[in-house]
């Protein structure tokens, strides 16, 4: 009820009016992972250099900048549709609340509301210059709520990413340049141009596996299987590859714990019909 009511009450957002949707020969697929939104820190080097800043703020800015670069990609590569992934690991505090007690800022559901409705006004803005098709992964380890201390799974379907969806729903429901889609597996499945594309959380041990493992499955070749959490891609045949996007927040103190560092960053993928994956633009978000 806190939820619907905070919801509810707050201002309605200034939506773009209804705009003709385009054929194309061109696709592409905004790939976000990994905010761990509500943490704040700085990791430093071995010359008290600043590796990485994080916090609520930072994330504000990232994401603004992000929004600039989409549009100038969007419009130099002539895109009229836009298809955002949103790949999981967007709270932070849920997992691991022993290392994260003391650098959180607000509340669990207070954190996944002010997130969402951040969301949802990111997306609002982005509408104004391109159409987005929103998609959400259901289930991904940071939003999975592990209730009186039950292990990881399970309560799978106890996930903050519904109420993200649900509140990016509200939100932009009076939106006619947005689209928020829901796969009933939890992954996201989206058709670009003709290739068939997925999206997972992406903690798999082998994406090559999974992208198997998930055409068998679902009795349907996918082209190309989409995920955060690691920070390398895998070519696997002809327009047939594993993508594994960067994250918004950058190192942290665990990735440093295992001595691995990558930039901040996120992913737009350029589909063409007839060539697959024909451009991969990463955007430096540090």
């Amino acid at each position: 009820e806190g939820i619907y009511d905070a919801i509810s009450n707050l201002v309605p957002l200034d939506v773009p009016e209804i705009r003709e949707l385009s054929n194309s020969n061109r696709g592409a697929v905004l790939c976000l992972a990994d905010a761990h939104f509500n943490t704040e820190f700085e990791i430093k080097g071995l010359f008290g250099e600043v590796l990485n800043s994080y916090s609520p703020e930072i994330f504000y800015q990232r994401m603004w900048y992000l929004r600039d670069k989409v549009k100038e990609i969007v419009q130099r590569e002539n895109i009229t549709n836009l298809t955002v992934f949103g790949l999981g690991d967007d709270n932070d505090g849920i997992l691991r609340l022993t290392d994260n007690l003391f650098k959180l800022r607000w509340g669990i559901l207070a954190s996944t509301l002010i997130y969402a409705n951040f969301l949802a006004e990111w997306i609002n803005e982005v509408s104004k210059f391109v159409n987005v098709n929103l998609h959400m992964v259901e289930d991904s380890n940071h939003n999975q709520l592990r209730i009186c201390g039950a292990p990881k799974n399970a309560f799978k379907g106890e996930n903050l990413s519904k109420v993200i969806v649900h509140t990016i729903r509200a939100r932009l429901g009076n939106n006619p340049c947005v689209t928020v889609c829901e796969n009933p597996t939890g992954y996201i499945y989206k058709n670009v141009v003709g290739y068939n594309v997925m999206g997972i959380h992406g903690e798999v041990k082998s994406l090559k596996d999974a992208l198997d493992n998930l055409s068998r499955l679902y009795g349907l070749r996918i082209d190309y299987l989409v995920g955060g959490h690691m920070h390398h891609s895998e070519e696997y045949g002809f327009d047939c590859e594993g993508i594994s996007v960067g994250s918004i927040i950058g190192i942290d103190s665990y990735s440093t714990s295992l001595m691995r560092s990558s930039n901040a960053s996120a992913t737009m993928l350029i589909f063409e019909e007839g060539n697959g994956l024909v451009t991969k633009h990463t955007i430096k978000l540090n």
